[in-house]
């Protein structure tokens, strides 16, 4: 069967044929069926109408003309339970003004008798193709808010969860975004959940760092150009705010944007019309700008590297997330969560941490923040041959950097003096467990008790 005649990659295409003529509708299926489709017959309006009800058709192809009920009814039926489906009228001469009405009602075509197969199956395809696309955007919006949903962001402390509830205010509106924080702090991911989760998200969502272009190129890359622009300009070129239109532009490391580029971005902002480079038309656009920085904008304005003026307008809201160091709840939870990534991209079968391991990932500085994370996570799922992540799973590079056994900073040392020893073993078990990610098993093992003895704990000290 041609791959291209399947919604998915196991489900075939499904037809449905609603005809009175039972040997017109049976030569339909037939040219169908040869070029791979699976085919229904329905000899009458009513039937097709059951059929729809019953069953799940990509593409019903009617006669416009039959008797109690007719193609435009079985359209309707069509359009209110089988949203996904396209719908293609056939008709003879005297009736095509009707045709044409029924594709203002919402169908994808009609074809004039006599039909030929080649005619019938040429416009069943651009169907099927319209049906396949509207498919892969569906299953592209459902994996998105499956990656990009707040409730999916991947956080413990209580830094993460003041900037997620921030972030479920922020989305639904239609204001500009100004997030900072370092490099590899996660800015980009922020900034595709507030696209995911605000009323643009059927809409395109682009990116450009603004660091990583040319300086002379930037204006293209935003605006676009004409041909014969500058030098290597050899064709028209669709900016990224054209692309972007109705949908939002992230633009990463926004304080490395050229000052004659800022001066531009800010009349864009405020007109919402852009103008190619090497043309004199504006061009209408509905943006919502995301910028994000490793940058102090306001020390950049003082020294006169960035407008103040754009400044203001870009953080009209602003987000900042902290380095990894500064909220190390998320570490071990951010370390799972990268290792079953690493798992499925890479056909590994890890299951863990060692309880070594975990004390060192949780104590281990990550100047590169989640970024770096991430990619030792993945450089040792790929490298592990036991099943279980220890440290001699940790690459040499990192044998200098690696942090001392766990350690207590000076302000919870002077905290635990004149407490209880009931009191300090409390606290010992809630650090051991949030470094473990909540596992029981591991956090025995840290403390050197038994798992019974760590349950009945857990019970007297009322930790959940």
């Amino acid at each position: 069967m041609n791959p291209t005649f399947e919604a998915s990659d196991n489900v075939p295409i499904r037809i449905l044929l609603v005809d009175n003529d039972p040997d017109h509708a049976r030569a339909m299926a037939e040219s169908l069926e040869r070029v791979g489709y699976t085919c229904v017959i329905a000899t009458g309006g009513p039937e097709g109408c059951r059929e729809i009800e019953q069953q799940t058709f990509d593409v019903v192809v009617t006669d416009l003309v039959m008797n109690e009920v007719d193609g435009m009814g079985v359209l309707k039926q069509a359009r209110e339970l089988l949203p996904e489906c396209e719908v293609i009228m056939v008709t003879g001469h005297a009736t095509v003004p009707k045709a044409v009405e029924a594709m203002q009602e919402g169908a994808f075509n009609f074809l004039e008798k006599p039909i030929t197969p080649k005619r019938l199956q040429a416009v069943t395809e651009k169907a099927v193709e319209s049906v396949r696309l509207r498919l892969q955007n569906i299953e592209l919006n459902q994996r998105l808010d499956e990656r990009f949903g707040f409730e999916n962001l991947i956080y413990s402390s209580s830094s993460m969860q003041g900037v997620v509830e921030r972030l479920k205010r922020i989305a639904p509106t239609d204001a500009g975004v100004l997030i900072t924080g370092e490099t590899g702090t996660g800015k980009d991911v922020v900034a595709q959940a507030i696209h995911q989760n605000s009323p643009r998200k059927k809409k395109p969502f682009v990116a450009l760092n603004t660091g990583a272009v040319a300086e002379h190129l930037v204006e293209s890359e935003l605006f676009g150009h004409t041909k014969g622009a500058f030098t290597d300009a050899i064709t028209d070129r669709v900016g990224k705010f054209e692309y972007a239109n109705g949908g939002t532009l992230f633009l990463d490391e926004v304080g490395d944007m050229p000052m004659s580029t800022q001066i531009k971005l800010l009349r864009v902002l405020e007109e919402r019309k852009i103008t190619r480079v090497g043309d004199n038309k504006p061009i209408d656009v509905n943006v919502r700008v995301i910028a994000a920085t490793n940058k102090d904008l306001e020390k950049d304005i003082e020294e006169g590297r960035f407008r103040s003026d754009l400044y203001y307008r870009l953080k009209v809201v602003t987000v900042h997330l902290d380095p990894l160091s500064s909220r190390r709840d998320d570490i071990i939870p951010l370390a799972d969560h990268f290792r079953k990534q690493a798992n499925r991209r890479n056909h590994k079968q890890v299951k863990g941490f060692s309880p070594a391991l975990t004390k060192w990932l949780f104590n281990f500085e990550w100047k590169g923040n989640i970024r770096q994370l991430k990619n030792v996570v993945e450089s040792m799922v790929v490298l592990d041959i036991d099943g279980v992540l220890d440290l001699d799973d940790v690459s040499p590079d990192f044998s200098d950097d690696a942090p001392p056994s766990p350690t207590v900073n000076s302000d919870e040392m002077s905290s635990l003096v004149g407490m209880s020893l009931r009191d300090i073993e409390r606290w010992a078990i809630e650090q051991t467990l949030k470094i473990s990610n909540g596992n029981r098993e591991e956090t025995a093992q840290i403390l050197g008790i038994s798992e019974r003895n760590l349950y009945r704990k857990l019970k007297e000290f009322d930790l959940k």
